[in-house]
C-alpha cells in the first residue's frame, strides 16, 4: 500500500512491466566540410560537345518518309523515336522526322515495334 502512494501509476506494457518514455536524440552534426579543389572535383570529368542538329547541318530541306536508311537512325531498337535530348535534331526538324517516320510505319517501310 505504501508503494501505492509514493510512486504514480504508468501503464503497463504487454508483459506486465512498467514502460517508461525515452527519447533517443540523434547526434548532432557539425556543418559540411568545404571542399577544397578545382571545378573538376565532384564534377564531370570530360567535356561533352553540343551536338548539332544533322538536318541542319547537310542542309537537308525536306525528310522523306521513304527514305528508310536515314529515319532508320532516329528509330530505337525497340521501335521508339529516339528523343532530341540524345539525337541533337533541332526542333522543327524533330517534328517533320517524327511525322516522317509515322508515315512510313503507316506503309510498312518501318516496324510499329522492334524485335521482341
Amino acid at each position: 500500500m505504501a508503494d501505492e502512494t509514493t510512486r504514480a501509476q504508468a501503464p503497463a506494457g504487454a508483459n506486465g512491466v512498467e514502460q517508461t518514455a525515452s527519447v533517443a536524440a540523434a547526434p548532432m552534426r557539425g556543418p559540411r566540410p568545404q571542399r577544397s579543389g578545382g571545378p573538376r572535383e565532384g564534377g564531370r570529368k570530360y567535356f561533352r560537345r553540343k551536338k548539332v542538329c544533322k538536318f541542319c547541318v547537310e542542309k537537308i530541306d525536306s525528310i522523306n518518309y521513304k527514305d528508310v536508311r536515314l529515319l532508320g537512325q532516329f528509330v530505337a531498337e525497340s521501335g521508339k523515336i529516339v528523343p532530341r535530348r540524345l539525337t541533337g535534331v533541332c526542333t522543327p526538324h524533330q517534328r517533320r522526322l517524327s511525322t516522317a517516320i509515322k508515315q512510313a510505319r503507316n506503309i510498312a517501310l518501318l516496324p510499329f515495334a522492334g524485335r521482341a
